[in-house]
């Protein structure tokens, strides 16, 4: 059948807008199965999804989402970020997990020259010394949580800690981060334990912290972990001994997994709460109504950092790993979640965090309104000092 020269012309605009190797294509690496799953997981891959369909069409064509299990263990990921780069055609990896994950597959990207968005892992040292230009810390960090938990816990008199950490690289850099903090403002660290991932039995641990008289037991721990340490932490009576948990990492989904009744009064920093403003009610709806319950603060970084990276893509024109990066760093971060952030030279994402505390029963009113926001803290005070991370990026910027 011959084409009308209308008709022709048409197919031949189609052509040349998506031209061959065109397609942006984003592969979300995150745990679907184990104690990450509910923080991270199908939420993630369902955030970049929403991100992709709010951009439409990217360099001519619709952005393609890919997702994969890392099972929290680096050689896994780091074989899938290799052939995702290498075979898959995939040109930003975003969530990225736990922080032993992320640091390897931080390593792969920068290897080759590919981008990597981290919204799940927490460690500090992402920015830090093993800070990379093809890579960026989206959401939040160890030196956030820690500033902003660990002092307000200090200053309302939590003034001795013990630690109950995860035995991997985000429990020693949470531990770690929040130990300077506590120790700065005036109170004492008595001790520290690690406990393996994904534990199922903490007791010996709690018994430690217990025999300690710590007024503070830190979690340095994440997702099922901070679960259990805390409802078994209930079945030891610590509250009732005088002591308190500092959930220094807590999700939404972790309060709702504990129930209001046990979770009341923790406070706890995020980036993000479904219930802040009209922009993240509306956020929250939509993917409550794809995964059954509210985002947590990862899952929706992820959704700001695949759509800030769409936009990069828009502006400059090209996919190129380094003329993308420097248009995000050059244009603001604006979304329902992020007011005017900044992407740092280090990687490091500058944006506000929220202290939040957990509502008594009595106070909540509707389903999943389980906390109120009782401090903002600017992204400036929140997150560390540029000159401060020890990132070889910063030194050779300074020496320009």
């Amino acid at each position: 059948m011959r084409l009308t020269g209308f008709a022709a012309t048409l197919l031949a605009l189609a052509a040349s807008a998506a031209p061959a190797g065109a397609q942006v294509k984003v592969g979300v690496l995150s745990d679907m199965a184990s104690l990450y799953a509910d923080i991270t997981g199908a939420g993630t891959v369902a955030a970049a999804r929403m991100a992709a369909a709010d951009a439409g069409p990217v360099l001519g064509a619709p952005v393609e989402i890919v997702s994969g299990d890392h099972q929290n263990k680096p050689d896994i990921a780091s074989a899938l970020a290799r052939r995702w780069y290498d075979a898959d055609g995939v040109d930003m990896i975003t969530d990225g997990g736990s922080s032993a994950v992320a640091l390897a597959v931080e390593e792969v990207s920068r290897e080759k020259h590919k981008l990597v968005l981290f919204s799940g892992p927490a460690s500090s040292d992402i920015t830090g010394k093993n800070c990379s230009p093809y890579a960026a810390h989206w959401t939040y960090d160890t030196y956030a949580l820690a500033h902003v938990t660990g002092s307000a816990i200090v200053k309302a008199g939590g003034d001795t800690w013990f630690f109950l950490g995860a035995d991997y690289a985000f429990g020693h850099a949470l531990e770690r981060d929040t130990a300077a903090v506590v120790e700065a403002n005036g109170g004492k660290v008595l001790a520290a334990v690690y406990a393996p991932l994904n534990s199922a039995d903490f007791s010996s641990f709690l018994l430690q912290a217990q025999e300690s008289k710590a007024k503070v037991i830190g979690l340095a721990n994440a997702g099922g972990d901070t679960i259990n340490a805390i409802k078994q932490g209930a079945e030891f009576g610590v509250a009732e001994g005088g002591q308190s948990f500092a959930a220094l990492l807590m999700f939404i989904t972790d309060v709702h997994s504990l129930g209001l009744k046990t979770a009341q009064g923790l406070k706890f920093t995020t980036a993000f709460y479904w219930d802040q403003n009209d922009g993240t009610r509306a956020f929250a709806k939509r993917f409550f109504a794809e995964i059954g319950h509210m985002p947590t603060m990862v899952q929706a970084g992820v959704y700001s950092a695949t759509h800030h990276y769409l936009a990069a893509i828009k502006a400059a024109g090209t996919k190129d790993p380094e003329a993308v990066m420097a248009k995000m760093r050059e244009m603001p971060i604006n979304d329902f979640m992020t007011h005017d952030g900044k992407l740092r030279v280090d990687g490091r994402v500058i944006r506000d965090m929220y202290l939040l505390q957990v509502k008594k029963p009595e106070e909540s009113k509707a389903p999943w309104d389980y906390a109120r926001v009782v401090e903002t803290v600017p992204g400036e005070q929140a997150f560390r000092p540029l000159d401060q991370g020890g990132c070889p990026l910063v030194t050779a910027a300074a020496g320009k």
